[in-house]
């Protein structure tokens, strides 16, 4: 399987993304936007960063290029994308998933590590846990804080699209334990079909023991397999 990391003007995370597949066995490689997708993609990632300076909005320029209706295609045909931390202001600013990522209720850029509780076990991105579960994995961001209408926000849980919610280190789903004051808590969700899904915090910092103090986002970069 070839995984491909779309690196856009401004991207940081992508040669991580890159590494902590490579660790996991999966074949990935970089591609840089203008050059579209490569015929025997099997599997993309929209990774971290700040693509154009987050100009207009966070992933909003990014969210126009070509190669994103090529994403697109991809998408509602079943291929896997996972966007990361800008990747999922991407995903959301193409309507890849629902939503879209605003300032933090802070007005802060915060970099630091949360807790998620897993809400589905049953998705190629968390088959790896347990529904439940408490992943500890870092975030980057100024605007990660998830906001959606009410009204689409009953249907995405109606729909059972909510991936992971912020939480405490108990697998409590608190305002305390918010960073960013995410709507419903919410720090993952699905796309249409499962194979697409988007979260800002990175599994690919907590990917490497040699470089990580834990490994919980292995499990989700695994889905690649």
């Amino acid at each position: 399987m070839t995984v491909t990391v779309v690196q856009f003007g401004g991207s940081n995370c992508d040669r991580d993304a890159v590494r902590a597949l490579d660790h996991l066995g999966i074949d990935a490689e970089r591609r840089w936007f203008e050059d579209g997708l490569p015929e025997d993609t099997d599997g993309i990632v929209l990774p971290g960063g700040f693509s154009y300076g987050d100009y207009l909005r966070a992933g909003a320029m990014a969210a126009r290029a070509p190669i994103m209706e090529s994403i697109r295609t991809a998408a509602g045909d079943g291929t896997p994308v996972l966007g990361i931390c800008n990747g999922a202001q991407i995903g959301a600013e193409s309507r890849l998933v629902d939503g879209a990522f605003t300032t933090n209720a802070s007005a802060r850029f915060q970099c630091e590590h949360v807790h998620l509780r897993v809400e589905r076990a049953d998705t190629p991105w968390t088959d790896a846990y347990e529904a439940g579960e408490v992943l500890r994995l870092p975030i980057a961001h100024g605007e990660g804080r998830f906001e959606i209408g009410e009204d689409a926000y009953a249907d995405l849980e109606a729909d059972d699209r909510v991936l992971f919610r912020y939480c405490d280190a108990d697998g409590n789903v608190t305002d305390e334990a918010n960073p960013n004051g995410s709507t419903g808590n919410v720090a993952g969700v699905l796309g249409e079909r499962e194979a697409t899904a988007v979260l800002m915090p990175h599994p690919e910092r907590a990917a490497l023991p040699d470089v990580a103090d834990c490994t919980d986002g292995q499990g989700i970069l695994r889905a690649f397999r």
